[in-house]
């Protein structure tokens, strides 16, 4: 032994029976990569699931032994706050906020490369102004051509009801091209008191009445809206009754009532309109109908015509009646 307690070696050649043995040795130990070794991955599915089959196993010792990439801690945590965030704003309600900032950020940034809209073409607008016709579309000041989308932007002008069709384009790198179809106003449409202006396939333009189209004809009545268009073909074949209708009544989305300019009310059929209408116009143009104190012509009967008195007519009339048979009754005795 040394004077440390420890028992002394020769430090030269080890003799030639230690050296086999220590050769043997090592030839029976496996290599420290070859070992089995137990990964994270496949210590949680053996404790959720019990042993794991073979090739599972060698799955997950594959899976463990992967490098990690250099900087995947720093986008993990990114996305992980990414996450929070996203999370917290659809919680609390403020996603369409956040939507717009970003959009605002992006749209800066394509801006500031060469992508700000410098020009836009407008054509087939009457009745729209320019300004609305952006606004609906979604396109202002800071909008960048490189992130408009053209058939969304379609879409939102068509949700205008003016604007019966539109098309959008992008003209690279700085300019926008717009064409809408605008519809025309037909007519006036009366419900539940309310009078707006309606298209011809029944889409009310505006909920109120401008001057300039306060001497469109008037509809009345529920379903009208979508009606008017067929009406007034037939009703146009008709000009002296078209000349001086104020309104047509639609009843009960079965039949039509007419309004004229002399306070007399014409009751249709439910069929054959054309044919009460050619003999209502005979009627005028034989006893010249409408110069009469009448109130109600109606047209529902097929072999008929029924027609009401004003009052005041209703009253001459019966004390001609009176007097006529007052003078019967005298030259009879």
């Amino acid at each position: 032994m040394n004077g440390g307690g420890r028992v002394a070696k020769a430090l030269g050649r080890p003799s030639p029976a230690a050296f086999a043995s220590r050769l043997l040795g090592l030839a029976r130990r496996r290599p420290r990569a070859a070992r089995a070794r137990t990964t994270p991955i496949s210590f949680a599915l053996r404790h959720r699931f019990g042993p794991l089959p073979r090739t599972l196993r060698q799955a997950c010792h594959r899976v463990g032994r992967l490098p990690v990439p250099h900087g995947f801690g720093v986008v993990a945590t990114a996305a992980i706050l990414f996450a929070s965030l996203s999370y917290g704003a659809v919680r609390g309600g403020h996603m369409g906020e956040v939507t717009e900032r970003f959009n605002v950020l992006r749209d800066s940034a394509a801006n500031a490369v060469g992508f700000r809209i410098t020009g836009i073409a407008l054509s087939g607008q009457r009745h729209l102004t320019r300004e609305e016709i952006l606004a609906v579309a979604g396109i202002s000041g800071r909008t960048s051509i490189m992130f408009i989308d053209v058939a969304d932007a379609r879409l939102k002008l068509k949700t205008n009801p003016w604007i019966a069709d539109a098309t959008v384009q992008k003209l690279y790198p700085d300019r926008l091209q717009i064409g809408i179809v605008e519809r025309e106003a037909f007519a006036l449409w009366q419900k539940d008191g309310r009078v707006g202006v309606i298209a011809d396939d029944g889409t009310v333009l505006e909920s109120y009445v401008a001057r300039r189209f306060a001497g469109l004809p008037l509809f009345v009545g529920a379903g009208a809206d979508h009606r008017a268009k067929e009406f007034t073909a037939i009703i146009a074949r008709y000009p002296a009754i078209r000349a001086r209708l104020r309104a047509a009544v639609l009843v009960a989305d079965r039949r039509w009532n007419l309004r004229l300019d002399n306070g007399v009310d014409v009751r249709l059929p439910e069929s054959d309109v054309a044919g009460a209408l050619d003999r209502l116009v005979a009627l005028d143009r034989e006893q010249n109908l409408f110069a009469k104190d009448i109130t109600v012509v109606d047209l529902r009967l097929p072999d008929r015509i029924s027609v009401r008195l004003s009052e005041a007519a209703a009253a001459a009339r019966e004390e001609a009646l009176k007097a006529k048979k007052a003078r019967q009754k005298g030259g009879a005795a």
